[in-house]
């Protein structure tokens, strides 16, 4: 699993792992395949893939809900709905692809999940709290089946700050691209409160510093990869 604040390099980073995998493995990525087929795949179409690009939330079903309304218009539902929405899409994606799939031992890297609700939820204006928050059924399914490896993506607020300043793609109102927004998140993501949710499910975090130029972050976040499939 992959996670770290908005502007961080996750995406870049993803697109280098995908390219990289590529030259000896299959790989199938999910994103692609929900936007043009608008439902999951069976697993049965996933059998002779190696390894799985997936991404939360979904952008299928109750993934599509939040992705175009929930997002969108944000102030108009409770936390307590957003919560649990991005608790359910997650609970259709692990019980239907990720923990089958798991069990065929295929590779997933998965960009943004339960770590995501665990750091970001908490931080919103009248937000539940983060032990709440773990033990919405999906959450806590997935903390459950929670990832060998969480991989952090670090950087500087300010440095994250210039990159979203960058994009014209994005043009909705979320708060998560304010800058005491991220440092709060930034702080949260480091911390041993947040962290203990995973490592005491024996996941292994790793803290990759993305304040580089893309090429080095390319080639770390290769390096970093290979430790952790030959781990």
């Amino acid at each position: 699993m992959l996670d770290g604040i908005d502007g961080s390099g996750k995406s870049t980073i993803i697109s280098s792992w995908v390219e990289h995998l590529e030259q000896r493995q299959k790989v199938f990525r999910l994103k692609p395949y929900w936007l043009t087929h608008h439902k999951h795949p069976t697993l049965q179409e996933l059998e002779s893939y190696d390894v799985i690009v997936s991404s939360e939330p979904t952008s299928v079903w109750v993934g599509a809900a939040i992705r175009q309304e929930l997002v969108q218009n944000h102030d108009d539902y409770s936390q307590n709905t957003v919560v649990r929405a991005f608790a359910l899409d997650r609970l259709i994606l692990y019980k239907r692809l990720l923990v089958p799939l798991l069990a065929q031992g295929k590779t997933i890297i998965q960009d943004r999940g339960v770590s995501t609700s665990l750091c970001y939820q908490p931080l919103e204006p009248h937000g539940m709290r983060r032990a709440d928050i773990a033990l919405v059924r999906g959450n806590d399914f997935a903390l459950t089946h929670a990832p060998h490896h969480l991989v952090i993506t670090d950087i500087p607020v300010s440095s994250a700050m210039n990159r979203l300043g960058g994009r014209t793609e994005k043009q909705d109102n979320a708060v998560f691209e304010k800058a005491s927004f991220l440092e709060d998140a930034r702080q949260t993501f480091l911390s041993k409160d947040f962290q203990q949710y995973f490592t005491r499910q024996d996941t292994a975090i790793h803290l990759l510093n993305t304040d580089s130029s893309i090429d080095i972050m390319k080639k770390d976040a290769i390096t970093l990869l290979e430790s952790i499939l030959h781990s």
